[in-house]
């Protein structure tokens, strides 16, 4: 695998992270919705005498409300439009806790006195989803499970936030910042440990990885071209320069070209190569 298709690789697997992170903002909006099991419990209880429930005993309605001694209202279950919802209040009135089911998806959402939502735990098609939110509603902690394999985000008050994921390839890490772009990629697979560094718009611009080979450097142009690399093997070291076609135009070190003829020569490390646009040698010490 080159140097350019692990630094694909691993710039498609920080794409996906910035997916996944969309997606769980949503969830943090949405997430918090009423179990089932639950709402069979509560109406046993308000439908029966001393507790006990039957079934000539049966209570159909879309909403109860649970009052203490006063009538002040501490826990309602309703019917909503997104579906079966359980809501818990504090003293004051204000929702604290809130479990239901938007449609097949389960939720629970822990509110703090402000009304913000500082804890969301979700199961959805993909797989679980548990949010932590700081103390102005938005997320700053996540945890997911999918397809993919489980997932950590970890966000900043500005919306900068560091990925650490693991799939069946491998793990990555990425941070990301505060615009989601992704600016540095350290990631591991079956072919050794990999880094990319990349500007604002995204673009990866440095590339550096450890394969069975050796290690290597690249580093790319504003245009996603490379413009030079740097690699160590088992026979020696090279130094690659490119125009800005992404053509190699001179290399310092070991090396080996092909004649017209077919023949192949090879050129020691200390050796230097000066190319025309087409490939063909130009210069090179020694002669």
């Amino acid at each position: 695998m080159t140097i350019e298709e692990r630094l694909e690789k691993l710039e498609i697997e920080l794409a996906r992270a910035k997916h996944r992170n969309h997606i769980l903002m949503a969830v943090v909006l949405l997430a918090f919705v009423l179990l089932a099991a639950a709402m069979t419990a509560v109406i046993g209880r308000l439908t029966t005498p001393a507790g006990i429930a039957s079934r000539e005993n049966i209570v159909k309605a879309n909403k109860f409300i649970l009052v203490d001694e006063n009538g002040k209202e501490h826990a309602s279950l309703a019917m909503d439009a997104l579906g079966p919802r359980l809501r818990l209040f504090d003293e004051n009135g204000k929702t604290r806790t809130e479990l239901g089911v938007d449609k097949d998806v389960p939720g629970l959402g822990v509110y703090d006195e402000n009304g913000r939502v500082r804890v969301g735990l979700g199961m959805g098609k993909n797989g679980p989803m548990l949010v932590l939110g700081n103390e102005n509603g938005k997320p700053c902690t996540s945890l997911a499970v999918d397809v993919n394999g489980p997932r950590l985000d970890l966000f900043d008050k500005n919306g900068s936030h560091i990925l650490l994921g693991v799939d069946k390839d491998g793990s990555v890490l990425g941070f990301f910042d505060e615009n989601g772009k992704d600016r540095v990629g350290l990631g591991m697979d079956k072919d050794g440990p990999m880094l990319g560094l990349s500007d604002e718009n995204g673009r990866v611009r440095a590339g550096m990885l450890v394969g069975k080979n050796g290690p290597g450097l690249r580093l790319y142009d504003e245009n996603d071209k490379p413009r030079a690399s740097l690699c160590v093997g088992k026979d020696g070291s090279m130094l690659d320069m490119f125009d800005k076609n992404g053509k190699s135009r001179a290399i310092l070190g070991i090396n080996k070209t092909t004649t017209p003829d077919g023949k192949v020569i090879s050129y020691p490390e200390s050796s230097l190569l000066l190319f025309d646009p087409n490939g063909n040698v130009i210069w090179m010490a020694p002669p």
